[in-house]
């Protein structure tokens, strides 16, 4: 399954549209006002489906991953000199990033490939291509890009 990530040019809050193959909206990201990072994950019916929180007061990035209302895990940028790198705490997954920040790869504990994610270049607002292996993981791995987008935003502040 493809995803298309596209940021909205004129948007206060970070705000997302989630395209699938056939160009149709698939999700939508709303940024809510709170203290740091915080976005609302809905489907193509506008139904809310989970969420994206930073943790503040932490000395790296760290996002909480709820779907619906319940906590799933969380994702922390780990502190390195040249290859960005992504602690995962859910699912046994874990994250692979080249050293411009513009690929990822998150695989599970048997070293499956569970998605990848390249940012395209010579785009006006934040763009990824997110290729998953199965439909199912499509949500948890759309939370691990928006984090890592959001954590590059807070790392650049």
């Amino acid at each position: 399954m493809r995803l298309l990530f596209k940021q909205r040019f004129f948007s206060w809050l970070d705000s997302y549209d989630i395209y699938d193959e056939n160009g149709n909206v698939f999700f939508t990201v709303k940024g809510k006002l709170d203290w740091g990072h915080r976005l609302d994950i809905y489907d193509r019916n506008d139904n809310y489906i989970g969420r994206i929180k930073e943790k503040i007061m932490t000395f790296l990035p760290r996002f909480e991953m709820y779907m619906g209302e319940q906590y799933i895990g969380q994702i922390t940028k780990e502190f390195t000199l040249f290859k960005p790198v992504f602690s995962l705490d859910c699912n046994g997954w874990r994250v692979n990033g080249n050293w411009l920040e513009w690929d990822y790869t998150v695989s599970d504990t048997g070293g499956r490939e569970v998605m990848t994610a390249s940012k395209q270049l010579l785009n006006w607002t934040d763009t990824y291509i997110i290729d998953v292996a199965s439909p199912q993981d499509a949500l948890i791995s759309l939370m691990i890009v928006l984090a890592i987008d959001a954590a590059k935003c807070s790392s650049s502040k």
